[in-house]
């Protein structure tokens, strides 16, 4: 089988809880690698350079962009926000699986640009459940919820551009779909030519 890692892009609804199932999926099977943002923001207390982000200067960040040494990336508000080339082939040649957590543009361009990447779409089980879990959150006023929830009907039109729908209803249960989902894409005729064309030879010779 090949031994190279598949890239896979989750994206969600804000409050479908796709950080909780990363971080779980990354702490409970070690053939996971986060991969980690560029951004031009400042670093947040407690955040660590190589950890939660890289942290570059706008003129570095253009740089990157220049050189088309960015998967992707976007810009909000005044900061820019991408997924270093580098970090991501380097994990993938070491056999890791790349999980990059992105929103839905992104993860169009990144389907462009790679094909073969698995388009995965964390969502909860009802609308209602996911205003619930906004409003749970008690972090965020009403003004926002109603922002998130207009923007989760935008978002919802690309739902059908993914290759699967990951319905976050028991957390335990969603984690082990996922991990599932992920091996069988390993599976893959596609991902396998080399093992394919291999077992063609050996069998000419029968």
């Amino acid at each position: 089988m090949d031994g190279r890692g598949i890239l896979i892009v989750v994206s969600g609804f804000s409050g479908s809880g796709k950080g909780t199932i990363m971080n779980e999926i990354i702490r409970r099977y070690n053939n996971y690698a986060l991969s980690v943002s560029a951004t031009t923001r400042n670093p947040r207390p407690g955040e660590t350079e190589g950890k939660e982000y890289f942290f570059k200067s706008v003129e570095e960040f253009e740089k990157m962009i220049a050189k088309d040494e960015l998967i992707e990336y976007a810009r909000y508000v005044d900061n820019y926000y991408g997924t270093p080339r580098a970090y991501v082939e380097e994990q993938l040649e070491a056999g890791k699986d790349v999980i990059l957590e992105i929103e839905i543009q992104g993860a169009i361009k990144v389907k462009e640009k790679f094909p073969d990447t698995l388009l995965l779409f964390v969502t909860p089980p009802t609308a209602e459940e996911l205003r619930k879990r906004l409003v749970g959150r008690g972090t965020e006023t009403m003004d926002v919820i109603d922002f998130r929830m207009k923007r989760a009907k935008e978002e919802s039109l690309g739902m059908d551009r993914y290759d699967y729908l990951i319905i976050n209803d028991v957390l335990e249960d969603c984690v082990e779909e996922m991990h599932r989902i992920i091996q069988g894409e390993h599976r893959r005729s596609f991902r396998n030519q080399a093992f394919i064309e291999h077992m063609k030879e050996e069998l000419k010779g029968e």
